[in-house]
């Protein structure tokens, strides 16, 4: 099914037009998946998981135990074709929210300690449960090895992740700071270009009219077409800021300077999470993005840490969000299509196109994978071609 839709500017879409909407993957068309992973580069890349379910998780059930973990991707892809094996061990962080009674703000635990390597991490996942859980493995782009630079970030009740880069971060990085309210610029506490998106989305909420500080709206939730409209306009301003770089087309062809971005992005607000798979090139591909759902995630009693996403009705009680799918079963995962938005309500699973200079109306439009293999980010598109 093509979830792209008619062409138009993206200060112009109406983020309540009919997405595509999905209750569980099959319900999707799906592309050939081969889970042998492309050849890496020296460069470094991130991981991330998200998890909405009706119903609590155990944490370790997502982060520990899966064959295809979180945890795992951090130290090893057994699929992946580069004997050198490039880690995510630059820190990783979890979060995820508690009952209502303590508060709408999730619950942070963050580690500069290699997650295969943390002993708090088995004893806090194996007994604690959740029904949105945020997971991110960290390898460096920007930013020095800190508990301040580990994902998720939050203010208040919202939470966000980044898995890619914003191009041309030291010549972009002033004028982004410069256009921040005083509050949303003092608010980071990293050198990360990923925290400091997190604050343009903070001042883009604020300048629409909904205040991230609001006791009221961090209670009750902002809305996904709220989050969705933000998060495009987030993505819409750090292009621009991109596109004013003084001297640009020079610096481009003479220094070499690289202004496309790869924008993964994840943001919740307790209720909804809007997920994002972007590049800003009409000729380059994404890194990976993938979704799954159903109505239960279980265990194969046979096999030790196999698990499968089980649909006994066209109903959907899970819904996973993942930059690697956690499972080696290719019918459990549907592809994110490039430049599109996912968003997660009440368990539905929305797509939408992201509609700018950098959209293609064409569903067989084949984009190249060089740049985000240059960063160490897998393409979905390299895995089909292998199939």
């Amino acid at each position: 099914m093509d979830v792209r839709g008619r062409p138009s500017r993206l200060e112009q879409q109406d983020v309540h037009s009919k997405p595509t909407i999905f209750s569980h993957p099959s319900s999707a068309t799906k592309k050939p998946l081969k889970l042998f992973y492309t050849l890496f580069h020296a460069s470094k890349m991130c991981r991330f998981l998200v998890y909405k379910g009706k119903d609590e998780i155990l944490l370790s059930k997502l982060i520990l135990e899966p064959q295809h973990s979180i945890l795992t991707q951090s130290y090893d892809s057994r699929l992946r074709l580069d004997s050198r094996r490039p880690h995510n061990g630059d820190g990783f962080g979890l979060g995820y929210y508690t009952p209502p009674a303590l508060g709408p703000a999730p619950c942070l635990f963050t580690s500069t300690i290699p997650a295969w390597n943390c002993i708090n991490l088995l004893r806090l996942s194996s007994k604690t449960t959740s029904q949105l859980i945020f997971a991110h493995v960290r390898a460096t782009t920007e930013g020095s090895l800190s508990d301040s630079n580990c994902h998720p970030f939050h203010r208040n009740s919202l939470m966000w992740m980044h898995n890619g880069n914003l191009g041309a971060w030291k010549d972009v990085k002033r004028s982004l700071c410069i256009g921040l309210r005083e509050r949303w610029f003092s608010c980071v506490g990293g050198n990360t270009d990923s925290e400091w998106a997190f604050a343009v989305f903070l001042d883009v909420l604020d300048r629409m009219g909904y205040d991230p500080d609001s006791a009221a709206l961090n209670e009750t939730g902002f809305g996904h077409a709220v989050l969705r409209k933000a998060m495009l306009a987030t993505i819409k301003r750090i292009n621009a800021l991109i596109a004013d770089i003084p001297d640009k087309g020079r610096k481009e062809k003479e220094e070499g300077l690289d202004c496309r971005s790869l924008l993964n992005f994840a943001v919740t607000d307790g209720h909804s999470v809007v997920c994002t798979r972007y590049v800003s090139s009409m000729t380059d591909e994404a890194a990976s993005l993938y979704w799954s759902s159903g109505t239960s995630w279980q265990e194969d009693q046979s096999i030790k840490g196999r698990f499968r996403m089980e649909r006994r009705d066209k109903g959907a009680d899970i819904v996973l969000v993942a930059s690697e799918p956690l499972t080696f079963e290719r019918d459990d995962w549907v592809i994110v299509p490039t430049n599109s938005t996912l968003t997660i309500h009440k368990q539905a699973v929305m797509i939408h196109p992201i509609i700018d200079e950098y959209y293609n109306p064409n569903p067989s439009y084949t984009r190249s994978t060089g740049f985000a293999v240059s960063k160490g980010l897998d393409t979905t598109e390299e895995k089909e071609r292998g199939a």
